[in-house]
């Protein structure tokens, strides 16, 4: 009875890894997996060897540990069994394959285990001890009352780099406060300064809070693995969205703190600088004109048809120019309606002064310039804006597509703390991981039917 009841299991569990693989094969375009030694062989990642146990959810930190894995660092990213990272269901748009495009966009290059926080820290503890860096976004206090704050997992792992992400920082009276980007956003300035000159505060189409922490978290962590290297421990990093925002007004917070000049909204306008906006052309689109120097000011005058303007006093310095802000720009207003964005595109391609057209996002990915970065990468089924970053020698690249979630908890389980398949089978039945997708029916009826089986096998 037991060896029959242990075949059907067997047969979910075999059905469980080649549907994974399956999946795999389907978004990576070919019939087997890639060979790892294979892959290896030539690895000039500068992260190669780093393993990061990424706890994090939404976007700051998992921008953040994406960009590292495209430096070649393992990341193991620890979902909720069942739901996983939130933007796992942030639909539409979706995927070919299913998966919110959202989530496409930031994990690439990383392995997915689910884990249950409370039934498996123990499980956490061994991870830790074989990571690097880990990496959290919970509440402040969240990992402290589970038993997985750094002073904890310090004890078990002295060199581990522990990183916690929130929306206001560990101290202070928002410290327990949810964090989200546009109301970090709000708090710290950058809706107020955001926006057409007289109308409302306006959020910025991307979650520019959310990436900017993801980007200062990175550095950080670069910066903690070069320290560790002389003093051989590790340490704790904290990251915040409010702090970010609040250090990415920079000139505007000089401007306050050194000159008493409050900040307003402008549009597409410079505070200090004329002209430097978008102006509206013949076919109802935008192209945005910037001219920094008096030089680069003279070149637009003769470019765009108004030669005369060069000579004009109150135009002929940028201080002046500002003051005269109004009056100028309707003159360049004006002049600009008289040709299409396409026809000034032709009329200044071979100008100093800085402009560009004002794309929509198809428009963005068929400009030449984009083409010519070869940002756009395809892995798989997917297509992912590769790193920004280009090296001469190191790699930083799209190797991995996103992972379904709960893919790999068998592999990480078995292959990074060497644990034999009756051990983890036993963490499955104490629901401390859980598979899913079709699994989790099977699952589901293997339990269901215990009985029937039960009784089955014994009649047979």
């Amino acid at each position: 009875m037991k060896s029959k009841l242990f075949s059907l299991r067997n047969f979910f569990l075999i059905h469980h890894q080649q549907h994974f693989q399956w999946r795999r094969c389907l978004a990576t375009n070919v019939q087997n997996p890639p060979d790892e030694e294979t892959q290896t062989s030539k690895n000039l990642s500068p992260l190669k060897g780093i393993r990061i146990l990424d706890l994090s959810r939404i976007l700051a930190g998992p921008f953040c540990t994406m960009l590292l894995g495209d430096l070649g660092a393992e990341i193991i990213k620890v979902e909720k069994p069942g739901t996983g990272d939130e933007t796992r269901n942030w639909l539409p748009p979706k995927t070919s394959t299913g998966l919110s495009c959202y989530f496409v966009a930031v994990n690439r290059n990383k392995q997915s285990i689910t884990i249950d926080l409370k039934k498996g820290k123990d499980l956490l503890y061994q991870l830790a001890q074989k990571s690097d860096v880990l990496v959290e976004n919970f509440v402040p206090g969240t990992m402290e009352k589970l038993g997985l704050g750094y002073t904890d997992l310090q004890k078990v792992n002295p060199r581990l780099i522990y990183c916690s992400v929130s929306g206001y920082g560990s101290t202070g009276p928002y410290a327990t406060r949810g964090g989200y980007d546009v109301i970090a956003a709000s708090i710290g300035g950058l809706l107020h300064i955001t926006g057409t000159r007289d109308g409302e505060p306006c959020k910025v189409g991307v979650a520019m809070t959310d990436l900017a922490t993801g980007l200062y978290l990175h550095g950080g962590i670069m910066a903690a693995l070069i320290q560790r290297q002389s003093t051989n421990r590790g340490q704790k990093i904290e990251s915040n969205l409010l702090s970010t925002q609040v250090s990415c007004l920079v000139n505007l917070a000089s401007n306050y703190l050194n000159g008493g000049v409050e900040a307003k909204r402008w549009g597409t306008a410079h505070e200090s600088i004329v002209p430097y906006e978008a102006f509206r052309t013949k076919d109802d689109r935008w192209m945005t004109i910037g001219a920094g120097s008096n030089e680069l000011f003279h070149e637009m005058c003769e470019v765009v048809g108004l030669p005369h303007l060069k000579t004009t006093e109150k135009y002929s310095t940028n201080a002046l120019r500002v003051e005269y802000r109004e009056e100028l720009i309707g003159i360049l207003a004006n002049q600009i309606k008289t040709k299409t964005c396409t026809e000034w595109t032709e009329e200044f391609k071979l100008s100093k002064f800085p402009y560009g057209p004002v794309n929509n996002i198809q428009e963005v990915f068929s400009d030449p310039q984009v083409k010519a970065s070869e940002l756009v990468q395809e892995i798989g089924s997917y297509k992912v804006v590769g790193p920004a970053v280009k090296y001469s020698l190191a790699q930083n690249t799209v190797r991995l597509p996103p992972p379904e979630l709960g893919q790999h908890t068998r592999e990480v389980l078995r292959n990074v703390l060497h644990m034999s398949g009756s051990e983890i089978e036993e963490l499955y039945q104490k629901s401390i991981w859980d598979v899913v997708l079709i699994e989790d029916l099977m699952v589901m009826w293997t339990r269901k039917n215990t009985v029937q089986i039960h009784m089955s096998c014994i009649m047979s």
